[in-house]
């Protein structure tokens, strides 16, 4: 049948248009399943729209300090309205290129809301039933709503903001980071719950757009996954921007009013206090897209909200599986993308093996930048490690100095024992682009030995990871 397909993937955001060119390049036919934006969130809302917004802040930000370089500017604005335009053209252009990505490598797009009726079972497909969405209107090219079969199905929905019962999302008052990447006005004042990484950039945007910023987290520590010495740093250099951070507590109540929110916060000990802003954003995470795909009925095994997986994204129904955030943490796009590429070379008998969650990388695009691999020095000595440290200071890094900033650490671990790079953590300017070098040697499985004779140019910032690495060995030049 001509709507018979090899591997059919519901989702078409990084995990899973990445899979469908990936299984065209096997030779399967395949289609995508979408009911919004070719590119899922990531492109649409997410990692790429922010760090469009996240560079206009930039730039105002380095406007505004103009003479600190022996330049003038003279009355510096922005317009948020151009702002938003440009973030959205942006993924706008994405969003294109997704497209002519998927028709060169005839991929079949069909557009709709998909569910899935029947599984594979032996040489018989499963069925896959596709309605017309309400939510977006169709690209030229895809095929309409309607019944079809594949050998192979994939499930890649991706995952949706977290709701805080009582203090859910109102797109108004209450924003979800949809809302905050599209404002009409710039607020005054603004309330960040959550300090992951989309709490902070949005934090950090807003901060440098001239709002007065209060974030509040739950846990002890700021962006909770990173090692405690880079989440203490960033947390100097925000509150020093004069964003306001508190730790250890949590939203309990919220009162809309005409046109603020009012939020009591709690903290440790039961001691309250009220905060009032223009705007709340929530970012408590998110949760996996699971619902209303048949799942359950066919038997998948769901924990904790995700689809239960073996590594090479095998549910235990076979012929279904699960990539990306619907799949479990770290919801991340690089992380949904390898995965698609595992799982549809899995369906071809190819020799793979399950990706290494220890050596995906994490970046926050705030300023400063963060970004980290692998265990924190907290986290590799719960593990029993013997570990060595090395620090880097940027102010000790010429580059860093010339390009006015000096603010920032390189931090790297090792395990005393055979020199195998455990963890490297970082903040300051572009280390988001900076950490792959860490995750080549991590992935070479590289020792503390042969990154101190690895020769980097100079001047760089990427002389500090190398002076970083001579730390732990107490053989630092510069510091």
């Amino acid at each position: 049948m001509s709507d018979t397909y090899d591997v059919l993937i519901i989702g078409a955001g990084p995990g899973g248009y990445v899979a469908a060119i990936r299984a065209a390049q096997l030779g399967f036919k395949t289609a995508v399943v979408d009911r919004e934006h070719l590119g899922g969130i990531c492109l649409n809302w997410g990692c790429i729209p922010t760090k469009a917004l996240l560079r206009s802040a930039e730039i105002y930000h380095y406007m505004q300090h103009a003479k600190d370089y022996g330049l003038s500017a003279d009355n510096v604005g922005f317009d948020v309205a151009a702002i938003v335009k440009r973030s959205r053209g942006v993924s706008g252009r994405l969003n294109g290129g997704v497209g002519m990505l998927l028709k060169k490598n005839k991929v079949d797009v069909i557009w709709g809301e998909a569910a899935i009726e029947a599984a594979p079972k032996g040489n018989e497909p499963g069925r896959v039933q596709v309605k017309e969405t309400k939510r977006a209107e169709a690209p030229k090219g895809t095929k309409a709503a309607g019944t079809y079969q594949a050998k192979h199905i994939v499930v890649a929905t991706g995952a949706r903001p977290r709701a805080i019962p009582g203090i859910e999302p109102d797109r108004k008052q209450i924003w979800t980071y949809y809302e905050a990447m599209v404002p009409e006005k710039m607020p005054k004042s603004l309330l960040v719950m959550g300090s992951g990484a989309i709490g902070i950039e949005f934090a950090s945007f807003y901060r440098t757009m001239g709002a007065e910023v209060t974030v509040v987290e739950l846990l002890p520590q700021i962006l909770p996954v990173e090692d405690h010495e880079i989440a203490a740093h960033a947390r100097k250099r925000f509150e020093k921007q004069g964003i306001k951070i508190l730790t250890g507590a949590k939203v309990t109540k919220v009162v809309k009013g005409g046109d603020a929110v009012t939020a009591t916060i709690e903290a440790e000990g039961g001691k309250t206090q009220e905060i009032t802003a223009e705007k709340l954003i929530s970012a408590v995470g998110v949760v996996g897209n699971i619902e209303n795909l048949g799942l359950e009925k066919l038997g998948v095994t769901i924990e904790r909200g995700i689809v239960a997986t073996d590594g090479l994204g095998r549910t235990n129904v076979p012929g279904i599986y699960a990539i990306g955030d619907v799949a479990g943490p770290p919801m991340l796009a690089h992380k949904a993308e390898h995965e698609g590429v595992i799982c549809v070379e899995t369906i071809k008998g190819l020799h793979t093996h399950p990706m290494d969650k220890g050596k995906i990388p994490g970046c926050t695009y705030c300023q400063p930048q963060i970004a980290s691999v692998g265990l924190t020095e907290a986290k590799a000595k719960e593990q029993g490690f013997d570990v060595r440290v090395g620090r880097f200071p940027f102010a000790g890094n010429g580059k860093a100095i010339a390009l006015g900033e000096p603010d920032g650490l390189v931090k790297t671990i090792f395990d005393r024992k055979t020199g195998q790079l455990l963890g490297a953590h970082m903040v300051g300017a572009e280390v988001t682009e900076l950490i792959q070098g860490y995750v080549v040697a991590m992935t070479l499985e590289t020792t503390e030995e042969e990154l101190m004779h690895t020769v980097f140019p100079h001047p760089t910032l990427s002389e500090m990871m190398h002076e970083s690495v001579l730390d732990a060995y107490g053989r630092v030049i510069h510091a």
